[in-house]
């Protein structure tokens, strides 16, 4: 009975399947590393392109601003007020 044993699992034969997993087990940490690399490249451009989607809107948003602010409004129609009146009430925070 124990020669039987000895021919199914020696020492040979426990390494090459010891050398088979850590093959395969490595194989598999060599893919996660690659997937965990795509992705991470993916986000980062993905990050760029939102920071100049974000840059395109700042600058459409200051050149407005900035028309705003240049324009002659005498020369559009509009006069200055004849009289200001302010109207002073109670704050309307929840901290009356």
């Amino acid at each position: 009975m124990s020669n039987i044993l000895s021919l199914r699992y020696s020492a040979r034969t426990i390494g090459y399947g010891a050398v088979g997993v850590l093959a395969l087990t490595y194989i598999g940490l060599i893919a996660v590393v690659m997937s965990y690399a795509a992705l991470t490249v993916e986000f980062t451009q993905s990050v760029r392109n939102d920071e100049a989607a974000v840059a395109r809107l700042e600058s459409q948003y200051l050149n407005t601003v900035s028309q705003i602010s240049n324009t002659d409004y005498a020369s559009v129609g509009y006069t200055k007020p004849l009289s200001k009146t302010f109207v002073t009430t109670k704050s309307a925070t929840a901290l009356r």
